[in-house]
């Protein structure tokens, strides 16, 4: 399982999405978030393909690319709601 964040750098969100990143990477060291730009050829492709309207939002994929859970909207989700989609 993986879990994508698709913000915009530049938008008033950047702030809250990349401490709670960095955050959340410094409490749970082994897992990894990927982050990808909204407005970037992947993330671009990425909230096509999974249908996100709004950013930030949050995809908790499984290996095969389908959705277990989505957060959209400047609410970020608990801590442990992402570290129970990125422990296997």
């Amino acid at each position: 399982m993986k879990v994508v964040v698709l913000y915009r750098p530049d938008s008033e969100y950047s702030r809250i999405v990349e401490e709670f990143v960095h955050e959340y990477k410094r409490i749970h060291e082994g897992d990894k978030i990927e982050m990808l730009n909204y407005d970037s050829r992947d993330g671009n492709a990425t909230a096509s393909l999974y249908d996100v309207m709004t950013q930030p939002a949050i995809l908790a994929l499984r290996d095969d690319g389908s959705v277990l859970k989505s957060w959209e909207g400047n609410e970020m989700p608990l801590m442990q709601e992402i570290a129970a989609y990125t422990y296997a």
